[in-house]
């Protein structure tokens, strides 16, 4: 059976002028609801970020205790001269002169270096005894011993804390 199809009267305006509206004041107020917490949100992640909003908020770090505190002085101990042999495989001795400077930050650890000073340069002494000339050459090798010595150092002067060894001198001969 076929339905049938509603009847219009011809007499009554029709409403079509009515019928969009509707649906385009819903799609406005859609893309209203949806676009402003997504504005919002782009406004607030950008003054977020630009650092207007922690400030705004009283969430801004306190700086003043980093100016008025300033990284200790380092103080620098002297070691005496050290002068060893290389281990090499010719005949003729290859010999290292090594002036060093140990870089702490506390008074109370260069009085535990200065009793731990016979330990200092054993270990130093030993150390370099067993390096070859190849392995001093360069910025590298020198970089190399420096770690090694830092590492010599902090073991020897247990509960000091050595910061830094500076070469003062050296000479391969």
């Amino acid at each position: 059976m076929a339905k049938a199809a509603p009847a219009v009267d011809p007499d009554e305006p029709e409403d079509t002028a009515e019928t969009p509206e509707p649906q385009k004041s819903f799609g406005r107020r859609k893309l209203i609801m949806l676009a402003a917490p997504v504005a919002l949100l782009g406004v607030g992640a950008g003054l977020w970020f630009t650092g207007a909003l922690p400030r705004l908020l009283g969430m801004q770090h306190e700086d003043t205790a980093a100016e008025t505190a300033r990284p200790p002085t380092p103080i620098y101990l002297d070691l005496p001269e050290l002068i060893a042999n290389l281990n090499s495989n010719s005949q003729r001795p290859n010999y290292v002169k090594l002036t060093v400077r140990l870089e702490v930050t506390k008074q109370e650890d260069v009085e535990r270096l200065k009793a731990a000073m016979p330990r200092l340069q054993d270990l130093f002494l030993t150390y370099i005894r067993e390096m070859r000339p190849q392995e001093l050459r360069g910025s590298a090798g020198t970089y190399r011993l420096r770690e090694e010595l830092i590492a010599r150092a902090n073991l020897a002067a247990a509960p000091a804390r050595i910061t830094d060894v500076l070469f003062t001198q050296m000479l391969i001969q």
